[in-house]
Formats: C-alpha cells, sequence, structure tokens
C-alpha cells in the first residue's frame, strides 16, 4: 500500500507542481485519506485569476471492490484518486478538504465504485457558501495521466470532479452525464468559478 501510495504522490507532484498544503483525515473502518493542496497561477494572479487543485491520496491504496462480489480481490480492480480544481481567492475553498476525503473514502466505507459519469454527494457544501453539495466524476487522463502498476494490479486513474448544483444533479439523473457534459459546453459554462450559478436547463 505505502509503496503505490509513494508514486501515485509523485505522479501528482510531476504533473501538479508541489504542494502547499495537506491536510489527512482518517474515518472509522477505513484507511486514512490526505488531501494535497497544489497551487498553480499561470491564468494569472493568485487574487483571483489563479487556479488552486486539491487532490486526495490514499483512495488508490486497495482497488475498488463490486459490492456485488462475495470476496474483494486484494490486488486485481480499478484504482483511483479524486482531483477538484477552481478558481483562487473567489471562496472559503480549503474548506473542502474533508468533504474531499469523505468522497474518496466512499469505496471503503461504503464499497461503491467510483467511476466516470458518477454522481457523489456529500450532503453538505463543498465549502462554506458553496452552492454545490455534488460532484460529477469526469474523464481522467487530461490534467495527471494514469499511473500503471506492476501486474496484476489496474492502474490509478485520476478523476476529475466538476461540482454541480442540486438542481444540475437532478436534471443529470434524469438526462445523463454527457447530456450535462454538453450543456455546460454550449453555455461556456466555468466549471472552475466556485461560486458560478447552476446552468439553464430549460431551451
Amino acid at each position: 500500500m505505502a509503496h503505490v501510495l509513494e508514486l501515485v504522490e509523485a505522479r501528482l507532484r510531476s504533473a501538479l507542481g508541489e504542494p502547499d498544503a495537506r491536510a489527512a483525515v482518517t474515518f472509522l473502518g477505513a484507511d486514512r485519506i490526505e488531501v494535497l493542496r497544489f497551487p498553480d497561477t499561470r491564468e494569472g494572479s493568485a487574487g483571483g485569476n489563479g487556479l488552486v487543485r486539491y487532490a486526495t491520496l490514499g483512495m488508490s491504496a486497495a482497488p475498488m471492490a463490486d459490492p456485488a462480489a462475495v470476496l474483494a480481490d486484494p490486488e486485481r480492480g480499478p484504482r483511483a484518486e479524486l482531483v477538484l480544481t477552481v478558481r483562487a481567492g473567489l471562496a472559503d475553498t480549503d474548506k473542502v478538504l474533508r468533504p474531499l476525503a469523505v468522497l474518496a473514502a466512499s469505496p471503503q466505507v461504503e464499497g461503491v465504485v467510483v467511476a466516470p459519469g458518477a454522481s457523489l454527494d456529500v450532503g453538505e457544501p463543498l465549502w462554506p457558501g458553496a452552492p454545490f453539495t455534488s460532484v460529477l466524476v469526469a474523464e481522467p487522463g487530461g490534467l495527471v495521466e494514469d499511473l500503471e502498476l506492476d501486474p496484476p494490479m489496474d492502474p490509478v486513474r485520476f478523476l476529475p470532479l466538476l461540482p454541480m448544483t442540486p438542481n444540475e444533479a437532478a436534471w443529470k439523473r434524469v438526462h445523463g452525464a454527457a447530456e450535462l457534459q454538453e450543456r455546460w459546453l454550449a453555455r461556456g459554462t466555468d466549471l472552475r468559478d466556485p461560486r458560478r450559478a447552476s446552468v439553464p436547463l430549460t431551451d
């Protein structure tokens, strides 16, 4: 487990730079989950135009098991970490650390398999005043490349999280993740804006 997490952290650092903060959260019946904060000011100043990325570390220590399986394979199965990107300085987004750790612990605690297209809900604002209580799991590979592990272990995938308003989450349950993402794209929605309003859901 420790070896896998060392490789995962190295991959995160090579893709996102050096973290400027990290926090650890431990849940009953689950291994420790860390959340690393990576500043990125290449798009502008840290006064609001720059980006900050939050990445979990610990979710990939064990493969996610199919909840219907009688016995969990200790080596085979999907592995993942979560990555959230928001614009810095616009909201108290550092308070997202615990909600992210809750989501990263869900495979251990609840026996769920987190995959692209899934909705994950923490039941409360992601940070103080946030209009989002849930996220859409997007396709990996764009920001942090998959980390190949020695066979028979599956690679670690770094899954981007896209915050959803309650209205968007409800609309997604009916129409699907692809339709919601197309609507965001068509409306030019800034998914990194921690204060954004819900995208219009009626034509």
